[in-house]
């Protein structure tokens, strides 16, 4: 309860940040070409507000409603979410949107989308002269990877190195390196040693997103960090510090031998005998010591462990890179790391539109969840300018009711020099709300489908 509580607190507060931030882009272009702004509300209020005020002199009335799904301005003149038709019946004012130049009414219309994108530029900037940029480089992880079923199938083995799709070379896990992989002709890995090629077969995103398991991680090495006093490793020899590298000759990495004693554990349930368990339970383990190989034997415990604790921490055992930023240094590496993630986003979104990827598509459950369980301010600034970048994007798709709508329908204006009836406009609003609200129900519904199944 504790964990749904501090991540529904992050994903409210970063909603409103970014709903705010979107208004009020809205709302100073407005008031910038002397357009009347009649309403400044946080979330949608229909039937009631849980508060408004009105200051004293202005035009302008400030309101929280009830209905979390965002917010908006309501500008005299303008057919919007609050579909106000009688106010458009009367004659047009001079304050009014519909009275002002085309390229102003398109600025305001764009206004919400720019401060956004500005907003995550200026975050990603803040985060990295704060704590600057720390990740652990792909092509120097000592044991590679483990990969899912589906990277096997399409050829990949644990243990291989990713080194580069079609001659570009990776750099960190992410989002990039994925679209690198799943959007290449041919991947080359580090296999033994030595290079090798992986040739992607069509269809690998639709596969990958069928998958419950992430597509791969890095191998962790297995490490003593301490032993259980008299259990097998510690009468056997091995000392914290040690890595261990075989298992009976075969590399490891730390999960390879719990997931092996599992499978020897089992068998041995399945067909129990004294001379079965001695057998299954003598190990050889190779393990290196202060640049020295060695190997010992040992015979695990009834439960099949060995009384050892490994190194859990990865930046204790695996490379990791940490690039500090100056205030000013942060804001060309900050605006770059915002393209960059704007890049990749719409790079994503052909994949919404196949069957695997609408199963994907996900509601408030969804955003909510790639929020920490605990509090992080790293985290969440991350995932608050992220999630910027998206708002963005979304909002300028040239769908009626959205940003991108309006600017679609005043291009058209500035081309055609004419307007589109206002007959035409309500009803394309209506048509933009209603798609809107059956994705809302959409996403959502996809929450729940997960959460119970």
């Amino acid at each position: 309860m504790e964990t749904f509580l501090i991540r529904a607190l992050q994903l409210v507060l970063s909603l409103s940040l970014l709903v705010i931030i979107h208004e009020m882009g809205h709302f100073l272009f407005a008031r910038l070409f002397k357009t009347r702004v009649e309403k400044f509300c946080l979330f949608f209020d229909p039937w009631f507000t849980l508060f408004k005020f009105k200051p004293k002199n202005s035009e302008t009335e400030y309101g929280i409603g009830w209905l979390p799904l965002g917010g908006y301005v309501k500008i005299s003149g303008m057919i919007d979410e609050s579909m106000d038709l009688e106010q458009m019946k009367q004659p047009p004012q001079p304050w009014e949107f519909r009275s002002k130049p085309a390229w102003q009414r398109l600025l305001i219309m764009v206004g919400g989308v720019l401060f956004n994108f500005l907003l995550a530029l200026f975050i990603y900037s803040m985060i990295l002269f704060a704590w600057g940029d720390t990740y652990i480089p792909v092509q120097k992880a000592p044991l590679g990877m483990d990969f899912n079923e589906t990277m096997h199938q399409a050829g990949f083995q644990d243990g291989d190195v990713l080194i580069s799709a079609d001659g570009v070379p990776f750099e960190r896990m992410g989002a990039d390196l994925l679209m690198g992989i799943v959007d290449a002709r041919q991947v080359t890995v580090l296999r033994d040693g030595k290079e090798a090629s992986v040739y992607i077969p069509d269809g690998m995103m639709d596969r990958l997103l069928a998958d419950s398991t992430r597509f791969a991680d890095f191998r962790i090495p297995f490490v003593v960090d301490s032993l259980a006093a008299q259990g097998p490793a510690a009468l056997a020899g091995l000392q914290p510090g040690d890595s261990i590298t075989q298992l009976d000759g075969r590399n490891i990495a730390y999960f390879d031998f719990k997931e092996e004693m599992m499978k020897r554990q089992q068998t041995l349930a399945a067909a129990p005998s004294d001379s079965l368990s001695q057998t299954l339970r003598s190990i050889q383990l190779t393990y290196v010591r202060q640049g020295v190989t060695d190997t010992l034997s040992l015979s695990v415990d009834s439960a099949f462990t060995m009384g050892v604790f490994a190194v859990a921490q990865t930046d204790r055992l695996l490379p990791v890179v940490q690039k500090d930023y100056g205030f000013f240094a942060s804001f060309p590496a900050g605006v770059k790391l915002g393209v960059e993630t704007l890049e990749g986003y719409v790079g994503q979104m052909k994949y919404l539109f196949s069957k695997e990827g609408a199963k994907q598509l996900g509601g408030f459950g969804a955003i909510g969840s790639i929020f920490p369980a605990t509090w992080d301010w790293h985290q969440f600034w991350y995932m608050t300018a992220f999630l910027s970048i998206i708002l963005a994007f979304m909002n300028i798709l040239p769908i009626p009711a959205l940003d991108g709508g309006h600017v679609l329908f005043l291009i058209y204006e500035i081309v055609a020099r004419r307007k589109p009836s206002d007959k035409f406009m309500e009803r394309a609003q209506m048509v933009g709300m209603f798609l809107l609200f059956a994705l809302l129900i959409w996403a959502n519904l996809n929450d729940v489908i997960r959460f119970l199944f």
